[in-house]
């Protein structure tokens, strides 16, 4: 079934998958397999349903076995074993969850099958994404701006994991969002990393960080270190913008055998480490000018030694200067209480995340004046292997 199940996608059009999920379904007893993309706000998982097929009604993240499902990361039962839901996961990337229907459990198959089965339904997804826009709809809310768009488009999954390494972030306004960005790359025994943030909003702010994350991934593939990479993209943003523009952001390679972390700011805001369910401090350097300012002659990396378990938080000034109605700022303490809460009750790292932008969002009243990006980096440690994709 599953042989079959690649076979058959390899020339369907994206507004084919649902049925074809469907009827290779039937090889696994299933008499109806409905799949629902997590939306860019992270709050309700969107149907994708084949043409004839009964209207399904979106699914609230919170109140929901379905959310539960994409919450947790673990296949969950109901109706006597006769609903399955499963998570649709690219790594531990979360692009949704699949209900899969059965008449009865006599003919059911096996949960693992059913894992393996939603693995390769996640595997189709974004193969087919880059060549239609159905499920890029699908996941939308609300109209999208054309900064949005763009940053988006730039941007890699919001999460990757290995054995020894965990990025994910989160970035908002999803509709609205322009002048932030992150990027990353994992190699090897190597991982590197950055967090932008663009001056201004909109548009413009969108042309500044674009320029920067492509400035960073040239620099990247052409094997350049960390100092002579802040150069190349402070050279890209100043001849493309001048002198009055800038970008701020922070770099870091991140050594996956050793632990050892070399990191730079730009004028950006320093990340916390948290270790062991709490934050034992901010990480300090001498910061060197935004990008664009004009190049300094050097930058000297700031080296830090990690212990396995760390817990990495770099983010931008909208995440702490986020602002009550009250105009209490979110500030970085309840940023770091958020994610230490969410750790201690062992969240997926992923799912801390999302808590993370709910509890800004939620402190202004979900309307942010300025875009806020956050990406929580662990480091696993050397030769970690660990299956439970929780941890």
């Amino acid at each position: 079934m599953l042989n079959g199940l690649v076979q058959a996608s390899r020339l369907s059009a994206p507004d084919r998958v649902a049925a074809l999920l469907a009827e290779q379904g039937e090889a696994l007893g299933a008499r109806n397999v409905t799949i629902y993309l997590i939306d860019h706000d992270q709050t309700t998982l969107v149907p994708v349903t084949r043409q004839g097929a009964p209207v399904r009604e979106p699914l609230p993240v919170a109140s929901t076995i379905a959310g539960r499902c994409f919450q947790d990361l673990r296949l969950l039962e109901v109706d006597q074993g006769r609903r399955v839901w499963v998570p649709l996961l690219d790594g531990l990337e979360r692009l949704g969850v699949a209900q899969l229907e059965f008449a009865g459990v006599e003919d059911r198959a096996e949960n693992e099958l059913l894992m393996q089965f939603a693995s390769l339904v996640a595997e189709i997804v974004l193969a087919k994404q880059s060549y239609g826009d159905l499920f890029h709809v699908a996941r939308r809310r609300q109209p999208m701006s054309l900064a949005a768009e763009i940053a988006w488009t730039l941007l890699p999954p919001l999460t990757v994991g290995t054995e020894r390494l965990v990025i994910s972030c989160v970035i908002a306004p999803t509709y609205e969002v322009g002048g932030d960005s992150f990027d990353y790359a994992v190699d090897g025994d190597r991982a590197r990393f950055a967090v932008f943030d663009a001056m201004g909003h909109g548009l413009d702010a969108g042309l500044l960080a674009t320029v920067a994350v492509a400035a960073y991934r040239n620099s990247r593939r052409q094997g350049l270190e960390l100092p002579d990479t802040v150069r190349v993209i402070d050279e890209a943003v100043g001849a493309t913008f001048g002198p009055e523009r800038f970008v701020t952001g922070v770099l870091a390679d991140l050594d996956l055998n050793s632990g050892r972390l070399s990191w730079y700011s730009a004028g950006h805001p320093a990340p916390l480490l948290l270790r062991a369910g709490r934050v034992v401090k901010t990480l300090s350097s001498d910061p060197g000018l935004p990008l664009g300012l004009g190049w300094s002659g050097k930058a000297e990396p700031t080296p830090e030694q990690l212990e396995p378990g760390d817990r990495l938080l770099l983010y931008t000034d909208g995440v702490v200067e986020a602002r009550s109605p009250s105009g209490e700022f979110f500030g970085a303490a309840r940023l770091a209480d958020v994610a230490r809460r969410q750790e201690a009750d062992r969240r997926p790292v992923p799912e801390t995340m999302r808590r993370v932008m709910h509890a800004i969002l939620e402190h202004q009243a979900g309307e942010l004046q300025d875009d806020a990006t956050a990406m929580l980096v662990e480091w696993r440690g050397h030769g970690v292997h660990d299956s439970n994709m929780k941890e």
